[in-house]
């Protein structure tokens, strides 16, 4: 799964970046992005355009009575984002990327979880695969939320989680957008094969109020892992 991750690059960079018209308020660098809070994606709106907007990280279905399934819905599970409920209707018209520049997973040691953080070449921004939905509570006030699609581990990752989230590569960008190619998007929703680094960071990432550099820092461990974790 994803449940962390970073994006510690201004709003005007992802602007220049995904080449996207922005329709956000302005953000602090983050470095421990956690469920249900908002957070940056780039969608396809109306005009043809590139939109970047903040939504709420975990999908509430449009036909859910209950918006506490956005809890559940943090992730959506490649092999079966085309006939999950919550995901299928998103899947078909409503898909987004989600701006990272880092993410991290957590590996079981015994009774302990050794938090990992990685990333796309040297750290550069790159995007999750992601969908969205619009939900209205019983007064009609409008809620936007998404979600990060997940696929089997690369290499990279095995060692420390058995699914990692969709990372697309940019030339696929326009390809996921567009909502005229279900068939053909499909083929994206692979474990990601380009250069990637992971290193163990400190605990203080386990913990959703420290939110600075230092949840990303390299740590030394005492008793190193299994397997070589640098890609």
């Amino acid at each position: 799964m994803c449940g962390r991750y970073r994006l510690s690059r201004r709003k005007q960079i992802i602007e220049e970046h995904f080449d996207a018209v922005s329709g956000a308020e302005d953000w602090t660098p983050r470095y421990n992005i956690a469920p249900t809070q908002p957070v940056a994606v780039v969608r396809q709106n109306p005009k043809a355009d590139r939109e970047l907007a903040l939504l709420r990280w975990g999908l509430i279905p449009a036909w859910a009575t209950d918006p506490s399934s956005g809890f559940k819905t943090i992730n959506a599970r490649s092999e079966t984002v085309t006939t999950t409920a919550s995901f299928s209707e998103p899947f078909r018209s409503q898909r987004c990327l989600l701006p990272a520049d880092g993410f991290y997973e957590w590996k079981r040691n015994g009774k302990t979880k050794q938090p990992y953080c990685f990333e796309v070449g040297d750290g550069q921004v790159f995007a999750f695969a992601g969908l969205w939905d619009s939900w209205k509570d019983p007064r009609g006030k409008t809620i936007q939320t998404c979600t990060i699609l997940t696929t089997t581990p690369n290499a990279l990752l095995a060692d420390v989680h058995d699914r990692m989230p969709v990372i697309l590569n940019p030339g696929d960008y326009d390809v996921w957008l567009r909502t005229d190619n279900t068939e053909t998007v499909l083929r994206l929703l692979r474990p990601y094969s380009g250069q990637m680094r992971g290193f163990p960071v400190s605990t203080r990432v386990n913990y959703v109020q420290n939110d600075d550099a230092e949840c990303a820092v390299p740590v030394e461990l005492e008793t190193p892992p299994q397997g070589q974790l640098f890609g």
